[in-house]
């Protein structure tokens, strides 16, 4: 049971990176949803420029070792998702890149959502 908690953590932590990297293409549609991602883009930039760990990260592990596992096994999610949360030579200096293009990423695209706004509402 543990295992599967540890693997549905992994899901919501990937899904978290997703909605933190492009969420914003929701927000074209969904403007409301700007209350929920901008939040999650400054906690996402935050976490890589820092160095911190994500919280879901030990829990991960947590439940990993309660599970009797300590290495990810080669299912879908370990084989899969995992590398795309948890990249080999993973460098501070990547993750200063890696949270500046979700920074310029979404800047982007709320310029964009916002120049939107302006040319509707002069029309």
């Amino acid at each position: 049971m543990y295992l599967i908690l540890a693997d549905a953590v992994v899901v919501i932590h990937f899904l978290f990176i997703v909605f933190v990297v492009a969420g914003g293409l929701l927000v074209i549609r969904l403007p409301r949803l700007a209350r929920v991602h901008v939040p999650a883009v400054v906690w996402g930039a935050v976490v890589e420029l820092s160095g911190w760990v994500c919280p879901l990260t030990p829990l991960e592990n947590y439940l990993r070792f309660l599970g009797g596992g300590s290495a990810y096994g080669g299912d879908f999610i370990g084989r899969y998702l995992v590398p795309v949360i948890y990249p080999a030579h993973l460098t501070s200096s990547t993750q200063y890149v890696l949270g500046g293009l979700v920074i310029a990423l979404n800047m982007l695209i709320y310029a964009f959502i916002l120049n939107r706004r302006h040319v509707r509402h002069h029309w």
